[in-house]
């Protein structure tokens, strides 16, 4: 198979890499590699959405995959998840995408401004329609997710987040990964380990060894499922 694994940073796939075979490196962002017998493209686009759709669509320009794999650690506002546990992302949508009406939030949705797309939509909603699915990606949780520019640190916006979609993770790039995937037809699949809780910044109680060591064994046994 050829597939895309795309992750915002080095730092979150680099052990998952030393069981690929390295060939070379296309373009400062993108690098190949062989798995088994799997052709792997990885892009590491830098952190947010901006860099993901940009160097998401550039590669896409040039090359189709049977598969994408997001790669990743995430916050929760879900306290059933625990720290270090590896989610399934389903759906996902740009929390922040919108304007503001006093102390209320208008979505595009809100404001008429979403058309038609090529996929299912629901109230300003990704769902991942066309997922990578097998045996073992049926064992881990189904989870929603925001994806923001800003990463929620305090109360107020904690709680009005909450309230607006009530997400149970969010990251910084899933939905630029979706949007693009989706609309490509490409079947795809956002995989996330849990580094935090979403709370007022504590990096004490953030646990990215874990988070990293147990992603890169998710990520493994997904590629040994193809």
């Amino acid at each position: 198979m050829t597939i895309l694994i795309v992750s915002a940073t080095y730092l979150e796939i680099e052990p998952l890499l030393t069981h690929f075979n390295f060939v070379e490196q296309t373009n400062q962002k993108l690098r190949k590699y062989t798995y088994k017998n799997h052709q792997i493209d990885v892009l590491i686009p830098g952190v947010g959405m901006t860099y993901t759709a940009y160097w998401l669509g550039k590669t896409l320009t040039s090359k189709m995959y049977d598969a994408a794999i997001n790669l990743g650690l995430a916050g929760t506002f879900d306290e059933a998840i625990k720290i270090g546990e590896v989610v399934n992302v389903s759906s996902d949508r740009i929390a922040e995408l919108g304007a503001e009406d006093g102390e209320k939030f208008l979505s595009l949705f809100d404001m008429d401004l979403i058309e038609d797309e090529d996929f299912s939509l629901q109230n300003g909603e990704m769902i991942n329609t066309i997922p990578v699915e097998n045996e073992w990606t049926k064992t881990l949780q189904k989870v929603s997710a925001i994806t923001v520019n800003t990463t929620h640190g305090d109360e107020l916006s904690i709680s009005k987040v909450k309230e607006l979609f009530n997400p149970q993770v969010e990251t910084m790039e899933g939905a630029a990964f979706f949007y693009a995937c989706l609309l490509e037809g490409i079947s795809c699949i956002q995989l996330r380990a849990i580094s935090n809780k979403v709370e007022r910044r504590n990096k004490e109680n953030w646990d990215i060894k874990l988070a990293v060591q147990n992603l890169t064994q998710a990520s493994l046994k997904l590629l040994n499922e193809f």
